[in-house]
């Protein structure tokens, strides 16, 4: 970085630990692709910090009462650092938020050198700015990527000239084989991370001065750690630039690694430059890539691109109306689901085969659905995932259940990569006639990218889930009648759920009615939310099973009103399972959702929540609105339970 020009810090001098220094954008549209360019530096006291600094950004969309952060670092630097961040193009205005956060020590600092927002994407270089677009080099003691043009002259070979600008000003990366000292020593040249998801055509420039010593590769790596060659190069070079095209996909963060391995020092040199992404694909590509798209199934109307073979009597989709006595589909509550009864087959062994759509090789896929288990002495192997090759028709379990709660919906994912085109089949198995049960599907999805992929971004803040604290959710008072965070069953039986909805053995929050009396309220207010124009739409779920089961209602406090307004309400016991609310409303004033429990007419009254999900827009599907109402009276005396 030039040593010239000025930055914009915080620093301990005139903040404390914990405060935030913010800075916002003017209003910013991108109809096309950007990338978006930060040089910042966060500096820390010598010795471990418990409590790092940090650095966020968000993005604000005009339509969307919350910010989505975007990216995030605590990483220290004795230098100044890049981030460059994929920006997809839309027609909604945002804004750019830049969060510092002060960590622990006198000497804590948070500087920015540049912000810089460009069209093109991240991982387009012509190697012209000295910031090199993010790229960085892995350092080898004796072979390394440089910067070549210009007027430096720092090489024993003869390097041609840029392929930008054909010219001495124009730069380019080049690596040299001068220096080589083992065999196969390599060089890499790192991409930034993507950040959004990707697909289309990528493309460079590159000179071999000789191919019979050196092996120029390109490669992909994902978060993970895993590499995959996508393209070599297949002939022996000559002194003038060649056009490569690979195709390229990124549905999920991965860096780009182009890659030389020499053999010895006369490998000559590697040049490469203009390097580019186009979404559409590679002139010598006839097929479109895979997309994960149609690949999952709710069961709602049908059984997607799922289909089953005809022998036994299968998996049957069914609808259990909300009740206390059948546990009703994961999806809503009072959906569709697929059960395979086998209780009433006669004969052991397997009775369905549910087999997936068809998924192309050397692809690597993450499969998650919910199950439930209900009856069966022995779980084990009552359902099974099994891997299908459809050219040699050969079958490998990679997922069976074990031993979880009964009648409980619980999630599993499970990562495979085959080089051959497969097909995920769900199986159901009966052992014996005298030990058979209910098996429950619901809810398959199936992604691109290892399920196990470490998330950099923690969910976006309109999402809560539980799992991990209470999010942004806050509570007037804490004592035992507020609201609890759990997981597994209440402690009072016939009362309250068995597991969480999100995964079965996470955590929910919830009121426990024998720490509470008839009548008594607990209430969970979400941060202050933006106003904005246009409806907003409120997803969560519930679980209100019990027989003495109060009253769960769901509030709008605008900014600045005395009252808050009633938005939702169910009154008594709904249902043995969770069921989904759909909340619409609209406030262009900052607001807050209180989520008001009330205690019922005995301690079989517990109430609980789960997976709370903000969007922008209306809601998709209104539920049944007979059942609700902003009339009800503020006084429980006048409730029927």
């Amino acid at each position: 970085m030039s040593r010239k020009g000025h930055y914009v810090y915080v620093d301990t001098s005139f903040a404390k630990q914990g405060e935030k220094a913010v800075l916002l954008s003017s209003d910013l549209q991108a109809e096309e692709w950007n990338c978006l360019r930060l040089v910042y530096q966060i500096t820390t006291p010598l010795g471990s910090v418990s409590e790092p600094s940090q650095l966020n950004l968000y993005v604000r969309f005009e339509d969307e009462s919350f910010d989505r952060l975007l990216w995030s670092t605590k990483e220290p630097s004795d230098s100044w650092l890049i981030a460059s961040l994929d920006l997809q193009n839309s027609s909604k205005k945002f804004k750019i938020l830049i969060e510092g956060v002060l960590g622990q020590g006198n000497t804590a600092s948070i500087a920015l050198f540049e912000i810089k927002m460009t069209t093109g994407y991240c991982i387009d270089c012509d190697f012209e700015e000295n910031h090199l677009c993010g790229f960085v080099n892995r350092w080898n003691p004796n072979v390394n990527w440089f910067v070549g043009g210009g007027t430096a002259k720092n090489t024993h070979s003869i390097l041609p000239w840029d392929h930008t600008f054909r010219s001495e000003q124009g730069h380019y990366m080049y690596v040299d084989s001068v220096y080589v000292k083992h065999f196969q020593e390599v060089a890499q040249l790192i991409s930034p991370m993507t950040t959004a998801p990707m697909s289309g055509c990528l493309s460079f420039y590159y000179q071999l001065q000789q191919g019979n010593d050196n092996v120029f590769s390109l490669y992909t790596r994902d978060m993970a750690g895993l590499y995959e060659e996508i393209w070599k190069v297949d002939s022996p070079g000559n002194a003038v630039w060649n056009l490569a095209e690979v195709e390229f996909s990124a549905p999920y963060p991965m860096e780009v690694i182009f890659e030389v391995a020499f053999n010895g020092p006369k490998g000559g040199y590697v040049a490469l430059d203009d390097i580019s992404f186009s979404p559409v694909h590679c002139q010598n590509q006839t097929g479109l890539p895979f997309s994960a798209v149609g690949t999952s199934c709710d069961f709602e109307k049908d059984l997607c691109n799922f289909y089953q073979d005809k022998e036994g009597p299968g998996w049957t989709r069914v609808r259990v109306k909300a009740n206390m006595y059948r546990t009703g589909d994961h999806t809503t509550g009072t959906g569709h689901y697929l059960l395979a009864n086998t209780k009433f087959t006669s004969q052991p062994g397997y009775i369905g085969r549910l087999y997936g759509p068809s998924l192309p090789g050397n692809m690597q896929y993450c499969v998650r659905f919910h199950y439930a288990i209900i009856g069966f002495l022995k779980m084990s192997d009552t359902l099974a995932v099994y891997i299908f090759e459809e050219n040699h028709v050969v079958q490998e379990k990679i997922w069976s259940v074990l031993e979880s709660p009964r009648g409980v919906w619980m999630q599993a994912e499970v990562s495979f990569k085959k080089p051959m085109p497969t097909k995920v089949v769900f199986m159901s198995l009966c052992k014996s006639f005298w030990d058979c049960g209910l098996v429950a599907l619901d809810d398959i999805t199936i992604q691109l990218g290892n399920c196990r992929s470490p998330e950099r971004l923690p969910p976006p803040p309109g999402e809560c889930t539980f799992d991990q604290d209470e999010c942004a959710f806050t509570q007037e008072k804490r004592n035992r009648s507020s609201w609890h965070r759990g997981r597994g069953e209440t402690p009072t039986s016939y009362t309250g759920p068995k597991g969480d909805h999100t995964t079965g053995v996470g955590y929910y929050m919830y009121i426990e009615a024998s720490h509470m009396v008839y009548g008594q309220k607990a209430h969970l207010l979400s941060q202050p939310l933006r106003g904005v124009p246009g409806k907003h739409c409120l997803i969560f779920f519930y679980h209100m099973y019990g027989a003495g089961t109060g009253l769960l209602s769901v509030y709008l406090k605008r900014e600045e009103d005395s009252k808050e307004s009633l938005l939702w309400r169910r009154k008594g016991e709904q249902s043995i399972s969770w069921l989904r609310a759909l909340v619409e409303y609209s406030s262009r004033r900052q607001h807050q959702i209180i989520f008001e429990a009330i205690r019922g007419v005995s301690i079989r009254s517990d109430i609980a929540i789960d997976d709370v999900k903000f969007q922008a827009g209306p809601c998709e599907e209104m539920e049944d609105t007979s059942q609700q109402s902003s009339g009800y009276s503020e006084d429980l005396n006048e409730i029927d339970y």
